[in-house]
């Protein structure tokens, strides 16, 4: 028995083979428009504030959103990528062969039409056509009702849906390009050069997380994924390179979650002869620049909360925040058997082979991150945490790092770059010696190392998530909602 989606889709499968009975082609190779339909809107506007009538006609062309017909009349309305309009069809106007050709469209349909503005009785700015052409013929229907549909995963697996039937989406990954467009802009005009990296690399280095893993058919060798942008970036460093910044892609072979994707978007950026004041003071001034130019305040809504980005952001080290929200003073446990025990002591749960830094990080996830609502850093971590930060100029158990906190989410990390090759081995080696076959581990880039041996000036560095601030500008509570092709597991 056919469902109505069939019956609907053998519909339109009939009307298509009509129109290629007629000698029409339903898919022709192109069309000339004159306008956006924002740009007639505009048109219209001018001619009416001048009072003056243009009689040149115009070409629009976009997606059928509505139909409705009244005898003699019709009226349709199209949307095009910036934005829709309302056309009118007249029996007098277009002749019966055109006219009844209108029969032959569908909800979906992409056409182009030519005509001349005007304002209908009820106000609304319409192009009445003297010419039509179909430019393609849609042979599924549109959902029904789409803004009432509740099946979140269809959208993110038919996005191209998501975007035709609903504006506001696609507005979200409009302002998204606006984003990172004014990212680059801030980052240019102070002096930083933007670069591209390997994807593909030898070593999966720069981060703690377990890589994606391919095979390279030529060299015969694995390669990895690259699950962070920072060690080329600071090869660029001690190639000369004073203030460089990279855009890209970065995967991870881990969880998906609301704030979890196996591929997203970094931002990295390295200032030589800066430490991690500096780049507190660069990102503060960076996000909160963004906000100005993409929203026009740096005050917005996220969630049920107002966020106020203006610099400068309050700034707590990490020791003070788990004391406040948990009580734990981690200067009290200095090694992983001891605070392992405290942890247990409050009945909470976790992995038991997780090492000191890592169980610290679990009481920031715990306690700390979801009371991070307002912009913070929160600085200074151990040193066991951090094998690519700098030790604390006061504090040799601690490194120069700070992350940034906005709306619960962690935006941003940055290090003082430890800039020392025998050190960096050495904590290279310590690491792997305690955490032994933990895939989730930083591993050894001997090439780094003997990039360092050259000789790396003191450095600031910054990771910021790209996908994270845009989910805070648009008022997005999920990662898939900002990503416009995310990870999904596949449909058997």
């Amino acid at each position: 028995m056919s469902t109505r989606l069939e019956h609907l889709t053998q519909k339109r499968l009939e009307k298509l083979e009509k129109i290629r009975a007629l000698g029409i082609n339903p898919y022709p190779h192109s069309y000339q428009r004159t306008h956006t339909t924002q740009e007639a809107v505009a048109l219209l506007e001018r001619q009416e504030k001048s009072q003056k009538v243009f009689p040149q006609e115009l070409s629009l062309a976009g997606r059928i959103m509505a139909m409705r017909s009244m005898g003699k009349v019709a009226f349709l309305d199209i949307r095009d990528g910036s934005g829709k309009i309302q056309l009118y069809f007249r029996f007098e106007l277009l002749g019966e062969e055109k006219y009844e050709f209108l029969r032959h469209l569908d909800i979906g349909d992409i056409v182009g039409v030519r005509g001349r503005l005007f304002r209908t009785k009820s106000g609304e700015a319409s192009l009445e056509a003297s010419d039509f052409t179909l430019l393609a013929k849609s042979l599924q229907p549109l959902p029904e009702k789409w803004h009432g549909l509740v099946d979140v995963e269809k959208r993110y697996r038919q996005r191209y849906l998501d975007l035709i039937s609903n504006a506001e989406a696609k507005l979200g990954f409009i302002r998204r390009g606006q984003i990172i467009a004014l990212l680059r802009r801030f980052l240019d005009e102070r002096g930083f050069v933007e670069v591209e990296t390997p994807v593909l690399q030898t070593v999966a280095g720069g981060a703690l997380a377990r890589p994606f893993v391919t095979h390279h058919q030529a060299l015969n060798q694995d390669l990895y994924l690259r699950i962070a942008l920072e060690l080329h970036l600071k090869r660029l460093i001690v190639g000369g390179f004073d203030r460089v910044y990279e855009i890209g892609r970065t995967f991870r072979n881990e969880g998906i979650s609301t704030r979890h994707s196996p591929e997203f978007t970094m931002l990295e950026s390295y200032q030589a002869y800066a430490d991690y004041e500096d780049i507190m003071s660069l990102l503060e001034e960076m996000v909160s620049y963004v906000a100005r130019e993409a929203l026009g305040d740096t005050k917005f809504s996220y969630g049920d909360n107002i966020i106020d980005l203006t610099p400068p952001w309050q700034r707590i080290s990490l020791r003070e925040a788990i004391k406040n929200y948990c009580g734990i003073d981690f200067e009290d446990y200095p090694d992983t058997v001891s605070l392992r025990r405290r942890m247990e002591e409050m009945g909470l749960e976790f992995d038991p082979s997780k090492d000191r830094g890592r169980l610290i990080d679990e009481l920031i996830s715990i306690f700390v991150k979801p009371n991070l609502i307002q912009p913070v850093f929160l600085f200074d971590y151990p040193a066991e945490m951090s094998p690519l930060a700098k030790r604390k100029r006061d504090n040799e158990r601690l490194v120069e790092r700070f992350e940034a906190f906005i709306g619960g989410m962690e935006i941003a990390n940055a290090f003082t770059e430890l800039n020392d090759p025998l050190e960096q081995r050495q904590r290279f080696q310590q690491q792997l010696k305690e955490r032994g076959s933990n895939e989730d581990m930083e591993v050894v880039d001997e090439d780094f190392l003997l990039a360092l041996e050259y000789g790396m000036p003191p450095c600031g560095g910054l990771g910021a998530g790209i996908d994270r601030l845009v989910m805070l500008f648009t008022n997005r509570p999920s990662i898939r909602e900002v990503i416009l092709f995310p990870q999904l597991k596949t449909k058997e």
